[in-house]
């Protein structure tokens, strides 16, 4: 992950924060690195973007991306239950016969609260929205035909401790939408929509069609 040098000065809390976040370590095909957290949300901030398989650095990767952003404030509003917040984004796109599925929004909110649970991360008041988009081009978008994605947009507060487990849960909702479940490194993706469970993810094993 490359990091951000500008987050200096912190609070010791926060101090810790940091070095949790940033000796992270992620799987290969995902890409994440720091980026500038927006200003206004709290005293102290650090900002991740992530992108499975990234192909072009300039953009976000067509498999799946997402944003992370980890808040510090130590007058601990009653809406947080504590000093920490982490509000995350994903977005995948998906084939438009796995949009319209009725659990698709349930199955996306499971993935990443199995994700937390599995690491043992501790945190409070979790909330979200999972959000099923459908489009359909027309005039000089008509080539794009029928299209759909899902956006899961979630916050909840970290206890304190060790932030890491939190971050890996991020990670693996992200490779998870992109349909990459754990252990899948050597996986290779054959169209950019993704499936709503993990047995019906569209990939191979690269060693398969040697």
């Amino acid at each position: 992950m490359t990091a951000d040098p500008s987050v200096s000065g912190a609070s010791p809390l926060f101090e810790r924060v940091l070095a949790d976040v940033r000796a992270t370590h992620f799987r290969t095909d995902l890409t994440v690195r720091e980026i500038p957290a927006p200003a206004g949300l709290a005293p102290e901030s650090v900002a991740l973007s992530g992108d499975v398989r990234q192909q072009d650095h300039t953009a976000d990767s067509p498999y799946g991306t997402g944003r992370l952003i980890l808040l510090h404030d130590p007058s601990e509003p009653a809406a947080w239950g504590g000093p920490l917040r982490i509000v995350c984004f994903a977005q995948a796109p998906l084939e438009t016969d796995i949009g319209i599925d009725p659990m698709l929004a349930d199955v996306t909110w499971s993935w990443l609260v199995d994700a937390l649970d599995s690491r043992r991360a501790q945190y409070d008041a979790a909330s979200g929205t999972a959000t099923k988009i459908l489009s359909k081009g027309f005039g000089g978008l008509e080539d794009e035909g029928e299209g759909a994605q899902i956006e899961l947009r979630a916050s909840w507060s970290p206890v304190p401790g060790d932030i890491t487990a939190h971050i890996e849960a991020w990670a693996e909702l992200l490779c998870m939408l992109a349909g990459l479940p754990p252990g899948s490194e050597d996986v290779e993706l054959l169209a950019a929509h993704r499936p709503s469970s993990p047995d019906r993810f569209f990939a191979t094993d690269r060693g398969s069609r040697d």
